[in-house]
């Protein structure tokens, strides 16, 4: 059985200053508009074409964590994925576009906002308003597989000098790289693809986002007590731990659960283990997270991912509310385990 030491547990965090991104992990890495955007893959392989994207904690955890970090103006182009892609708004103020020509709707979102887009679907992102922002996104399974990019990407990217190999792989010809021979390059989706990669109306696409506001608390949270709200956000199906499915609940498998967790000023949850994977981002706030044989203090943009079955706590030092996403791996979540009866009752 694993020692859970300080030393092995600090391995599991990646904070925000630590976060090492890169420019040119996709085919439409130099497209005007699309060149300044920086790619993160924080947990799992995700799905950048470019062997150097550094993967901070590889272990499978049966979704992957990644983020976008964008400045103002600066565009992600129109892509569709195989399995779930949601988003937590960490800063900026964004614009998702719907559609392979971007003329199928959007939904506008803010810092606090959560929005997932369904499989098989033409989605790109906008930064909207100055400075730089930070999206951080869970996207479902271990392999999550490789976009399909929208017609007008490969035009752009081959006019930068980029091409992309079936199988994912990006090859850049302003440096010299040259595609390998007997290698076949990914071609656009065609017209039968297209079709098949159509747009929900906008009625239901809106129905997947939730602002800070509609993020009610469950009463019935094991983790609720004084100071503390446990929040559902997405949740495909009834879990084992007092929440229902919902209120986002997709037509496509996520694969996991996403909850928001608030503690207010000196709260505190007891030490208890979970059954499934728990990763935590911390939106805003300081969260310390304790465990028999040390503790971690995390700052908004930080990471932390749980071992399954250690049994830890929380507790909010600080003056302001802690505010903290927190992925489930699982669909349906089971109960927390308590490390004493009373701490149960």
């Amino acid at each position: 059985m694993t020692k859970w030491t300080q030393t092995e547990m600090e391995k599991r965090l990646v904070r925000y200053a630590d976060l090492k991104g890169l420019r040119n992990a996709f085919i439409d890495a130099r497209t005007p508009g699309s060149d300044r955007k920086e790619n993160f893959t924080i947990i799992g392989p995700g799905v950048s074409e470019n062997p150097a994207q550094v993967v901070h904690i590889p272990e499978a955890h049966g979704f992957n964590v990644g983020a976008a970090r964008q400045p103002f103006g600066c565009t992600n182009s129109q892509h569709s994925h195989l399995t779930a892609e949601t988003f937590v708004v960490h800063t900026g103020k964004w614009r998702f576009v719907f559609g392979a020509n971007k003329d199928e709707g959007y939904l506008d979102v803010e810092p606090g906002d959560v929005a997932t887009v369904p499989t098989h679907m033409f989605r790109g992102f906008e930064k909207r308003d100055e400075g730089t922002g930070f999206l951080y996104v869970v996207l479902g399974h271990d392999d999550p597989g490789k976009v399909v990019w929208a017609p007008s990407v490969f035009k752009m990217a081959e006019d930068f000098g980029l091409k992309l190999l079936k199988g994912g792989k990006l090859i850049d010809t302003t440096l010299g790289e040259k595609v390998p021979e007997g290698a076949e390059l990914e071609q656009p989706p065609s017209a039968e693809k297209l079709k098949e990669l159509a747009t929900p109306p906008i009625e239901e696409l809106a129905k997947y986002a939730l602002k800070p506001e509609q993020m009610k608390a469950n009463p019935n949270s094991p983790l609720a007590g004084e100071g503390v709200e446990e929040a559902a956000l997405i949740g495909d199906v009834d879990a084992q731990d007092g929440f229902k499915a919902g209120p986002i609940i997709g037509h496509w498998d996520h694969g996991f659960a996403l909850r928001r967790l608030k503690l207010e000023t000196g709260a505190t949850i007891p030490a208890h283990s979970r059954s499934e994977q728990e990763v935590i981002f911390v939106q805003s706030g300081t969260l310390e997270v304790n465990w028999a044989d040390g503790s971690i203090i995390m700052g908004a943009g930080d990471t932390l991912t749980v071992p399954v079955g250690l049994a830890h706590g929380f507790r909010n030092p600080a003056s302001a509310d802690a505010i903290a996403f927190v992925v489930r791996g699982a669909s349906a979540p089971a109960a927390p385990h308590f490390a004493t009866a009373q701490a149960a009752e």
